[in-house]
């Protein structure tokens, strides 16, 4: 592949991914109408787990060092497993174009993770954009109106703020794995022990093995399982395995605008005149840590 092509290839996958998760909250809100959030998600992904099936022996040569299964472990636990479940909950509570706006502070929770945890540097300026990002989403919430597809988005914006914090966490693990394992395979640990940690939530009274088949949320979770789970984390773990996890991280700015655009074509979502300003709000703080001159991310080597 030519060199000018091969630099397009993680910006492909990475846009691509962004479009598939932004879809991902309209999927689930279609989803959770017909089926209990717990099976939807335990559904997804133990249909991504049978669709890395066929790569299990080429697994087999992946040279496993017992330094990285406490960041396997905890790349797993952040996501699918804790990230999911707050995932769930929100969506319940809120919508899916104001669950998408949430999404927009993620680049800035990396940031702020790394300088935490890999002690790198951040700018004032990026402190700044992420408290004003902080700023916008709480408006955001305290300005939302309840209805129909968000009975209560104050709670729910705030569980899918949880789940961000655990994407974040998710992202720093990974970009460190992809030095010494595939994405490929990165992507398949992830939907398998997704289906293991799930699957005894179906043994509750409250969720059960029992289900009234209906056929647009079956679709919607054969959807998650196939094109999200398998699809989308698949072009986001490539992705971040060729450029910094700063970089790849950034393109999640995307999944506001595509959330907020599906979310009104297909579910009918609207956001008030100030739920926009907050929007506004929101956005401006990403592109002010965006923009700051001083590195806020992970170097490509961590």
């Amino acid at each position: 592949m030519p060199e000018k092509y091969r630099s397009l290839l993680p910006t492909i996958c990475l846009i691509m991914a962004m479009l598939l998760w932004a879809s991902s909250f309209v999927a689930l809100k279609i989803a959770f109408q017909g089926y209990h959030p717990m099976q939807v998600i335990f559904g997804r992904m133990f249909i991504a787990s049978l669709c890395f099936v066929v790569f299990i022996p080429s697994f087999r040569k992946v040279n496993w060092r017992r330094q990285d299964i406490k960041y396997l472990l905890i790349m797993g636990i952040s996501e699918p497993c804790l990230y999911f479940i707050f995932e769930a909950k929100a969506l319940a509570l809120t919508s899916a174009s104001q669950a998408g706006m949430i999404t927009a502070m993620l680049p800035l929770l990396v940031a702020i993770l790394a300088w935490s945890w890999l002690k790198e540097r951040i700018s004032r300026q990026s402190i700044a954009g992420f408290f004003l990002a902080i700023i916008g989403a709480c408006w955001l919430s305290l300005a939302s109106e309840t209805s129909l597809n968000a009975p209560n988005p104050l709670l729910g914006n705030f569980y899918e703020f949880i789940a961000m914090v655990f994407a974040a966490i998710y992202t720093v693990s990974l970009k460190h794995l992809t030095t010494n394992y595939p994405a490929l395979f990165l992507t398949a640990f992830q939907a398998f022990i997704g289906s293991i940690f799930f699957f005894p939530f179906l043994l509750l009274p409250d969720v059960g093995w029992d289900f009234n088949w209906n056929g647009t949320a079956s679709f919607a979770v054969i959807y998650l399982g196939t094109m999200i789970t398998f699809g989308a984390y698949g072009c986001y773990n490539y992705g971040v395995s060729l450029i910094p996890a700063s970089r790849a991280a950034g393109y999640v700015n995307l999944i506001p605008v595509f959330s907020v655009v599906l979310g009104m074509v297909i579910l009918g979502d609207k956001l008030n005149l100030w739920q926009w300003f907050a929007c506004a709000l929101v956005f401006g703080g990403v592109w002010l840590s965006s923009s700051s001159g001083k590195s806020s991310g992970l170097s490509a080597t961590s």
